[in-house]
């Protein structure tokens, strides 16, 4: 079973391809996705030396499709996460940025969920108790080993950058209203100087200084 992961509106897709295979046939049953493998069968089409090792190619060639698929997924992530790091560092510190970390961090799990179970199956088709069917195509399977191997490591590194990102921009507005507090400490400090005064000529005592000034009370204000 291949979990498949699109990305048609602003939100990620979930999906899976159930793949029968046997000596002589391959059968795939696509539920909850959108795209359909027409480039497989024009793929296998072009390629009949490869063909002809049957339908473990047809495998292959599936499991491929899916995780280039992945790929391109995690490439809009990686935009994505990009330009929120360029918001942020260009002051844009708002809830909205925060929830947008979010919303990436939660994609980049659906993504995980997808890859993982893969990643097992793909190494038992390259290496070790190898199924017959497959024989002859461990090359094949151990590349798309592979790729599911960088893939991996690229979605943990990326949700590590995310979980930077958020701390910094949380840092950030913790900064932006370390300054607000100290500019209107010291607009308390300003204001300090006439409200004593206010105070001290606000307490109505008979004996005070410059009370019989005329100027007393403009020089006061």
């Amino acid at each position: 079973v291949l979990r498949m992961v699109e990305w048609p509106g602003d939100d990620l897709q979930t999906g899976e391809v159930a793949v029968f295979v046997g000596p002589q046939y391959i059968i795939s049953v696509r539920r909850e996705a959108q795209h359909g493998f027409t480039e497989v069968r024009r793929r296998c089409e072009q390629e009949p030396e490869l063909l002809r090792h049957g339908p473990a190619y047809v495998l292959y060639a599936l499991m491929d499709t899916v995780v280039d698929r992945y790929l391109s997924v995690l490439d809009r992530i990686t935009e994505e996460s990009e330009t929120l790091e360029e918001r942020i560092f260009a002051g844009d510190t708002s809830r909205a940025q925060i929830e947008a970390l979010y919303t990436l961090k939660r994609k980049l799990l659906v993504l995980d969920h997808a890859t993982g179970p893969l990643l097992e199956v793909a190494g038992k088709l390259h290496g070790g108790r190898v199924p017959p069917i497959c024989a002859g195509l461990q090359d094949y399977f151990r590349d798309v080993y592979d790729h599911l191997l960088r893939l991996k490591s690229s979605i943990d590194n990326l949700r590590d950058m995310v979980t930077t990102a958020a701390s910094m921009n949380l840092s950030l507005i913790t900064i932006s209203d370390s300054e607000v507090t100290k500019r209107l400490a010291a607009y308390g400090a300003l204001v300090a100087v006439p409200t004593m005064v206010a105070g001290i000529y606000g307490m109505n005592f008979r004996q005070m200084p410059e009370l019989d000034w005329a100027w007393g009370y403009p020089a006061s204000l």
